[in-house]
């Protein structure tokens, strides 16, 4: 493979990451606004969005296997017709069982994206080289994140309808479709063979305490993020376009932070660095809840974005490393069971809203910043990384 086109596939992986961390960050906030276009509660309404998730879900599942039976080309470019046809549905539709159908496929789409993203970086870059490029991948899902909130605040501030939020995510995709036309993808039926050693090894209990700590990781991110919104405007009088900014900073440190801690983790331990990173991010997040003046509110939430930038990509690589030679499979587990969370967000929070308040959601979310940190904890007695990294290193050699 000539080094243009691995460019241009890193490149399809980056935008990947940044079509997904648009869809799911403009969630808080569109919500209130489709809610009022239905003409039902915002809990209601978050339930729907549940779609979304749950269409990511489905498409990462089972791309483990499709990628190997349908050309990533070609899924690339039946994702971009979706793409169009389902803005041009959200645009017309006034009936909410449509919407939540163009929530479900856009879902579907994002997650093929993403899965293809993942599998591309962990098929082009190997050891230390891979973990450093997911983590920079993981950073265009904050950048998105940061960037698509402001921008649809300041939509929604100008009165523009709502679904042209999701018509300005498309240009994501017509950058992604472009890429796809003009590059040549791994083929992966012919490598079947060769992925048989690596499948057959055993991965162990630190990979599946992995799982679970990438599970509460994004359950709780997203409860949180998408919420904040609604906390900052109900309970601190913020009008759409501050709580846009109040998400966008979040994101933006989120990414700083990816680019920085991507530095440090060439001399740093990963298992230690998540340690410190999930023991941090569950006391910021704790004093961003409980803060009760608008001007410690920005602090705490850029000080919560930075720790926790690198903490989900330093779980999935050091997944990865919990074998001897790294399985692409065992990384979309791992990716897979994050995704759970994706799906499991509204499923989780919206009750809770429903009954206690948007800040019971929110301290639920630190709850499972908790459980985060304690399996990492207990990865320590599990974890194989240090032994297969340095197993790793001498095959390269």
């Amino acid at each position: 493979m000539n080094n243009r086109n691995r460019i241009q596939l890193t490149w399809i992986s980056f935008l990947s990451y940044a079509l997904v961390g648009a869809l799911v960050a403009v969630t808080g906030i569109v919500m209130e606004p489709v809610a009022n276009f239905f003409s039902i509660p915002v809990s209601s309404m978050s339930n729907t969005f549940t779609f979304l998730n749950g269409g990511m879900l489905v498409a990462i599942f089972l791309n483990a296997w499709l990628m190997e039976i349908i050309p990533l080309k070609r899924q690339l470019n039946f994702g971009f017709l979706l793409m169009i046809l389902m803005i041009i549905a959200l645009m017309l539709t006034h009936s909410l069982m449509v919407f939540s159908l163009c929530m479900f496929v856009l879902g579907v789409m994002g997650g093929i994206t993403m899965s293809i993203g993942t599998f591309l970086i962990t098929r082009l870059y190997d050891g230390r080289q891979r973990g450093s490029r997911l983590l920079f991948t993981d950073s265009f899902f904050s950048m998105a994140s940061m960037i698509l909130p402001a921008i649809a605040g300041y939509m929604l501030g100008k009165h523009a309808p709502w679904y042209w939020v999701y018509a300005v995510i498309g240009l994501i995709y017509v950058a992604i479709f472009v890429l796809t036309w003009i590059s040549e993808f791994p083929q992966l039926g012919k490598q079947a063979n060769s992925t048989e050693k690596t499948s057959s090894e055993k991965w162990g209990v630190g990979v599946y305490i992995l799982a679970i700590a990438a599970l509460c990781y994004i359950l709780g991110q997203l409860v949180f993020i998408s919420w904040v919104p609604q906390y900052v405007q109900k309970t601190f009088e913020m009008s759409v376009e501050e709580a846009g900014t109040m998400v966008a900073r979040f994101w933006m440190s989120y990414m700083i932070g990816m680019w920085v801690l991507t530095l440090v983790l060439r001399f740093v331990d990963m298992h230690k660095l998540v340690l410190v990173l999930s023991l941090l991010a569950t006391v910021f997040m704790y004093m961003f809840n409980t803060a009760s003046e608008v001007a410690h509110l920005g602090y705490w939430i850029i000080a919560l974005g930075f720790v926790s930038s690198a903490i989900y990509t330093t779980i999935i690589t050091l997944a990865s490393q919990q074998t001897k030679v790294a399985s692409p499979k065992l990384v979309n587990f791992v990716l897979t069971c994050g995704t759970t969370g994706t799906m499991l967000t509204f499923v989780v929070s919206s009750p809770i809203v429903k009954s206690s308040g948007v800040h019971a959601a929110l301290m639920t979310a630190d709850a499972l910043y908790v459980v985060v940190f304690v399996a990492c904890l207990a990865l320590g007695l599990f974890t194989k990384h240090k032994a297969n990294s340095k197993l790793e290193g001498e095959l390269a050699h």
